[in-house]
């Protein structure tokens, strides 16, 4: 299968171009991941979620993928912090490192090729800093070796940041710092306690620094630069400004990012999320409201990746509604077509012979190629969901063995996007009640609502609520359920 051609925004451009990979049937993407120091927070989540999104898309596309997510284990904060509990650093993120990885099960994020450590990867470090001092671009201060932004002359180039105010020679030694705050950053720290977790290397004693690992496991796993890199758009500046940097300093002949992708802050309530505000989650605080993982997934996707996605519990209880509506229509699918077993993984490449799925079909990868435009993708998804609900309402007789096999494979096609979905063909729910018994209710209430039988329908209603059974109706006349709390 050819690739279909994909269009991104490229932040280093600022424009959104044709996406061409060094090979035209493979991609190698590098992204940003967490720092091992606690439970990482929804905003973190969604840009792990956006990664994610990338990646289904792409071998939706039909592209085979290379991927890493490094693993930041050793900075300012985990030193700190270990040192204060008295123990290793890696006994310090290890449960933390461990929760990162439960977090992408938990939300069905695909584990990807690689998923390397800054602790597993000092020797390509070292190896960095000194081609950089090779090339006049670093020095060394008490120990401490900086780069040099004044000797490298693209500075600012994909951060778009004005360093013609900067000031020669001030140094920052911290991994993080102030944004649009331009002075030379730390290539490799000295220890400053015997405490520090330390390494003897050639360039001295002493760690990277935070900017640092990125460009060198990059480097580590691919051996040049990449297609694609992702991130948040909070890493803009400056550490991917310093990435670039570091790599372009290091390498000047290559090319270290083909494309270069942001994913957009996360607001709650219409605010910054803070601990202070009382606004602060963590993906174990949204469970232990009640949640279902598969509604918070739902939900942290359905806004752009370059748009700012703003986070509520009210909006999370909308998005339950609105997932209950599209999987009540597969158990519609399900439960009136012919058996259905599993879903043999080459139809999902299959040309649909119905001319509105394969429409929709091609509504759907049209979208998700255009920048990863998931609402427009949701549009379609729901769009298919009327077509199918309406079909259904019709005689059963009437509908054909093919409409129900195409629209279950155009399902589990649009799932393995948003993996929300479950193609299960009963469901035990409450005290040994069936999925399959509560859309038959639903299907002979809405029978008994169209005779005017109102007293059936209600008698109806009345009985899935004595079960826990809450029924909610849609302007569009489909109806809903979910377990009463």
């Amino acid at each position: 299968m050819k690739p279909i051609p994909f269009f991104f925004f490229n932040t280093k451009t600022g424009k959104k171009e044709a996406f061409l990979p060094k090979d035209s049937n493979s991609v190698t993407i590098y992204s940003c991941g967490p720092t091992v120091y606690n439970f990482a927070h929804i905003g973190n989540i969604r840009s792990f979620l956006f990664v994610d999104i990338l990646r289904r898309s792409l071998l939706l596309g039909g592209y085979k993928l290379n991927q890493s997510m490094n693993i930041t284990d050793i900075d300012d904060k985990i030193i700190n912090a270990s040192i204060k509990q008295n123990i290793s650093v890696e006994e310090f993120t290890k449960p933390w490192t461990e929760a990162f990885f439960k977090d992408l099960e938990t939300l069905q994020i695909h584990r990807l090729e690689h998923y390397p450590k800054a602790t597993e990867s000092i020797d390509d470090m070292v190896s960095l800093v000194e081609i950089l001092q090779s090339n006049g671009l670093a020095y060394e201060r008490e120990g401490n070796v900086y780069f040099s932004i004044q000797k490298f002359q693209r500075y600012g180039e994909l951060s778009k940041i004005d360093v013609s105010g900067m000031k020669s020679g001030v140094r920052y030694d911290a991994d993080e710092y102030e944004k649009d705050d331009v002075r030379d950053f730390v290539l490799w720290k000295n220890q400053k306690t015997k405490e520090e977790k330390c390494w003897h290397t050639r360039i001295g004693m002493g760690r990277p620094g935070w900017h640092l690992e990125c460009s060198a496991m990059i480097r580590k796993i691919y051996g040049t630069g990449v297609d694609i890199h992702t991130g948040g758009i909070d890493l803009l500046f400056p550490h991917h400004e310093n990435e670039f940097a570091q790599s372009v300093g290091a390498y000047p002949e290559e090319q270290f990012v083909g494309t270069w992708l942001h994913c957009e802050h996360l607001l709650v309530d219409g605010e910054k999320m803070s601990k202070s505000k009382g606004n602060f989650y963590t993906l174990r605080d949204i469970l232990e409201k009640g949640f279902e993982p598969k509604v918070i997934r739902f939900h942290l996707i359905s806004a752009h990746y370059r748009s700012k996605l703003n986070f509520s519990l009210a909006k999370l209880e909308e998005s339950k509604v609105a997932l209950d509506r599209i999987q009540n229509t597969i158990y519609r699918l399900l439960e009136t077509g012919s058996l259905w077993n599993q879903i043999p993984e080459e139809s999902l490449i299959k040309n649909f012979s119905l001319k509105e799925i394969e429409t929709l079909n091609s509504d759907f990868l049209n979208a998700i190629a255009d920048d990863l435009n998931i609402p427009k993708a949701l549009a379609t998804l729901f769009e298919f969901v009327r077509l199918v609900n309406l079909t259904l309402d019709q005689s059963k007789d009437e509908i054909s063995n093919e409409f129900y096999e195409e629209s279950l494979v155009f399902f589990c096609k649009l799932n393995a996007l948003f993996a929300v979905f479950s193609f299960e063909k009963t469901k035990e729910t409450l005290d040994g009640i069936s999925e399959e018994w509560i859309l038959k209710q639903i299907s002979n209430r809405k029978i008994a609502k169209q005779n005017k039988d109102f007293a059936t329908a209600d008698n109806i209603r009345k009985e899935l609520e004595l079960k826990g059974i809450l029924l909610a109706d849609t302007k569009e006349g489909n109806t809903t359920w979910k377990k009463a709390l």
